[in-house]
């Protein structure tokens, strides 16, 4: 396994995992494979599973199915990046199922327990070594790496130079993008194209034109993967009003989901817009009201609407 494994430039789809109706709530194969094929038909050819499919709650026994459906589906040209953790515990455990499917990258979700950065480069080592996997760290707030902000983007390049890690999904919001000292402090320590611009179209394009990061995830880019496509592709060639016309399209699904949640509000527009039935979303998240939902679809419609027009124009 190579340090180069994985080339950052494009859009990497993040999507849910849909469940079936019922008390046990189990993982629905069948409509997950609808949505990657919806996605992979827009475009989008790479996926990491993690927040937005709620890995974080996920049984053993699940992680073991997940881990056999994305090796059973996998074709030329598609990639599948798991999520495992948050906890050391947890990392271990999977990583035993991680080595038997010879995963080669996998994102490791941030940890909110008790941490410090010299113990998260011990344990993230284990891991890897364990799984015999590289590793995806996923930012999601300054304090991932423990309290010590330098030490913690320390141990980060220190993983990178190892060849540990070979990514980082840097998703810290800020009001401005452009005034983010941890991410230039980030950039000072490790190569910008092992860095991933990781919230979404909404700083996708100061990401990618202020801060030269290679690409960006998407989860409303699930709905319209084409339309996540047209961002980047204005981005790489320099028509910044364009990519920032195209984006404007997400922008009210964006609101929504930074009102009642991102993986909630993804979650049920999939279903809502038609692309696939992603049924119940499994505890500790509760589920969205009717309400709400009625609120969500004629939204979701819409950007799908939108990705077919600009399909069609083509």
């Amino acid at each position: 396994m190579t340090q180069n494994l994985i080339s950052l430039d494009g859009v990497f789809a993040v999507p849910p995992l849909s469940r079936a109706p019922g008390k046990s709530r189990a993982i629905d194969f069948e409509e997950s494979s609808r949505i990657v094929r919806h996605i992979a038909k827009g475009g989008i050819t790479r996926f990491i599973y993690g927040g937005n499919a709620f890995l974080y709650h996920l049984t053993l026994d699940e992680y073991e199915q997940l881990l056999a459906w994305q090796a059973a589906i996998k074709e030329d040209g598609l990639w599948f990046i798991p999520s495992a953790g948050p906890s050391y515990g947890r990392l271990m455990d999977q990583a035993k199922l991680l080595r038997r499917f010879a995963v080669p990258c996998v994102m490791t979700l941030p940890c909110g327990d008790p941490r410090d950065a010299a113990g998260l480069e011990v344990g993230l080592r284990e891991f890897a070594h364990a799984a015999d996997t590289r590793l995806m760290l996923y930012l999601k707030a300054e304090t991932n790496m423990g309290a010590d902000l330098m030490a913690g983007l320390d141990t980060v390049a220190q993983l990178v130079d190892e060849g540990i890690c070979i990514a980082i999904k840097y998703a810290v919001v800020r009001e401005d993008p452009s005034q983010d000292r941890y991410l230039d402090q980030l950039l000072k320590r490790v190569e910008r194209r092992k860095v991933i611009s990781g919230i979404g179209e909404r700083p996708a394009i100061n990401h990618l034109r202020q801060w030269g990061l290679p690409g960006f995830t998407t989860g409303s880019g699930c709905l319209a993967p084409a339309l996540s496509g047209a961002v980047f592709s204005a981005c790489r060639a320099g028509d910044y009003a364009e990519a920032e016309r195209v984006r404007s399209r997400f922008l009210d699904l964006e609101d929504l989901r930074d009102a009642w949640g991102p993986a909630r509000v993804l979650h049920h527009a999939l279903e809502l817009a038609g692309v696939a039935t992603t049924g119940p979303i499994p505890p500790f998240v509760s589920e969205l009201s009717p309400e709400q939902k009625k609120r969500i679809q004629p939204v979701a419609q819409e950007l799908l609407a939108q990705q077919q027009e600009l399909v069609a124009g083509d």
